[in-house]
């Protein structure tokens, strides 16, 4: 009877164990929940940031469309491109602010600066110029900020001499591009370097190539890559400095402004401006290598303005007339004009 007794005390009694495992299940259950919900936040998060950003720059792009690009137009440049892109050929500058904007920058108190007959010039080709105008500039100069303002719609480009003002310069004005460039040449050297251009006219010195790989002693090929593919409306020769024998005159810029307008890849004609064209330097070389048979006016024995066509690339002469008969032409055209 008392085992008995015993039995049934312990089969009332009873023992509830509690396995580890059952609380490891319910952590890892927790655990996995947790993770779900994190990656769900971050996705959601993630995925409201890039729409948000996407509708910031929206605007930005569909003006980019309408307004035309600050950047330079490549081969094939012009209304042309603008047309082939779709994009809205913009208005001219009003006529009435070119003259005021010239007036102004004529009568400036500073030493060395264009005449209005001479700003005159150059402001009625670029109002002229198809947009957006591509137009490079050798020589910082006092006419450089109005340059940029009848230009407006379109690029304009400085190279510059003496790279510490090219720097100062861009500081002060960042929307306008200047590049500094080495010259090698001097003044004096003119005849030497002239003679060796016209020995290699065939090879290295050739009117229609792309100056980045020129050899030529004349030739600038140490700009940016991309701008030996421009096909540039108008250049102006304004630097580097030409007083003097040891100065670098500007044998390099007027034979390089000679290649660019001839190895245009398309469009027929740019126009050359060639400042301080009372020296000999200028003339000199404005004869050989953008030619007088090219040469439109001559203003007050300052400014030649010509106008250059493009050759094909088996072109090996600059001039369509011996340089005799160029440079008769030449001299002809200043004494007239």
């Amino acid at each position: 009877m008392k085992s008995n007794n015993n039995n049934n005390g312990n089969g009332n009694t009873k023992l509830i164990l509690l396995h580890p495992y059952i609380q490891k299940q319910g952590t890892s259950n927790r655990v996995w929940l947790l993770a779900v919900l994190t990656f769900f936040t971050v996705a959601f998060l993630l995925t409201l940031i890039y729409t948000r950003d996407a509708l910031v720059r929206s605007p930005r792009s569909s003006m980019r469309s309408v307004v035309p690009s600050e950047g330079i137009v490549a081969a094939g440049g012009g209304a042309a491109a603008a047309a082939s892109a779709g994009a809205a050929v913009p208005p001219p500058l009003p006529t009435s602010v070119i003259s005021t904007l010239v007036h102004y920058a004529s009568r400036s108190n500073e030493s060395f600066h264009m005449t209005h007959p001479e700003l005159k010039s150059i402001s009625d080709v670029l109002r002229k110029c198809s947009h957006p105008c591509n137009f490079l500039v050798f020589g910082l100069t006092h006419e450089t900020l109005l340059w940029k303002a009848l230009n407006y719609h379109g690029r304009t480009v400085v190279v510059e001499e003496n790279r510490y003002y090219a720097a100062y310069f861009e500081e002060l004005h960042p929307d306008i591009d200047v590049f500094d460039v080495q010259y090698t040449s001097r003044a004096g050297e003119m005849d030497e370097l002239l003679a060796s251009a016209r020995e290699l006219a065939r090879q290295e010195c050739r009117p229609v190539q792309n100056l980045l790989f020129s050899e030529c002693r004349l030739a600038i090929n140490d700009l940016p890559n991309h701008m030996y593919d421009v096909d540039w409306d108008v250049i102006l020769v304004d630097g580097p400095r030409g007083e003097g024998a040891e100065a670098p005159g500007r044998m390099m810029s007027i034979f390089t402004a000679g290649v660019l307008a001839r190895s245009k890849k398309v469009g027929g004609k740019t126009h050359v401006f060639v400042h301080d064209y009372y020296r000999d330097v200028e003339q000199i070389c404005g004869d050989e290598f953008l030619c007088g048979e090219n040469l439109v006016e001559a203003i007050n024995g300052m400014l030649a303005h010509f106008v250059v066509e493009r050759m094909e690339k088996d072109s090996f002469q600059f001039c369509r007339e011996q340089n005799g008969t160029a440079a008769a032409a030449a001299a002809a055209a200043r004494s007239g004009l």
